[in-house]
């Protein structure tokens, strides 16, 4: 393990932005779940693309379709908002302490260890979170 992770490309911090206010701010997940609707097509092995979960979904409508053999879904079994806090962000915007949720979030499939194959899909997904004012992005990795 600890040559894959000395083996990983360095990414140099990007330019350091003042967000807003959390109240003011609409929140978002990403993910590395392998988290989709029941409708979507699950995720293959080697994947690099994403599924979209709306702000409304409900988590009866999700799966996992996470492939890692060591992956332990117990959690999500037990608390889905361990891997996908979408409640929790729904309760912080009743209660203001975020602005408001998303209208779309991001799911990935996770255990990939060349993170810069992600260029393409995660350049698209930031502007999918641009075009729906995303202010901050949690991100949930699994």
């Amino acid at each position: 393990m600890a040559q894959r992770a000395a083996a990983m490309p360095e990414i140099a911090p990007g330019p350091w932005i003042t967000p807003k206010p959390l109240a003011e701010s609409r929140v978002a997940i990403v993910s590395t779940a392998g988290l989709h609707r029941r409708t979507d097509a699950p995720f293959a092995p080697g994947a690099v693309d994403y599924r979209i979960v709306p702000g409304d979904a409900s988590f009866d409508d999700l799966v996992l379709s996470h492939i890692s053999t060591n992956f332990d879904r117990s959690a999500f079994q037990r608390d889905p908002n361990i891997m996908f806090p979408l409640e929790r962000l729904q309760e912080m915007a009743d209660a203001g302490e975020i602005g408001s949720v998303a209208n779309w979030h991001y799911s990935f499939m996770g255990a990939m260890p060349v993170p810069t194959m992600f260029e393409d899909t995660g350049t698209e997904v930031g502007r999918l979170l641009a075009a729906d004012e995303v202010d901050v992005v949690l991100l949930v990795p699994v």
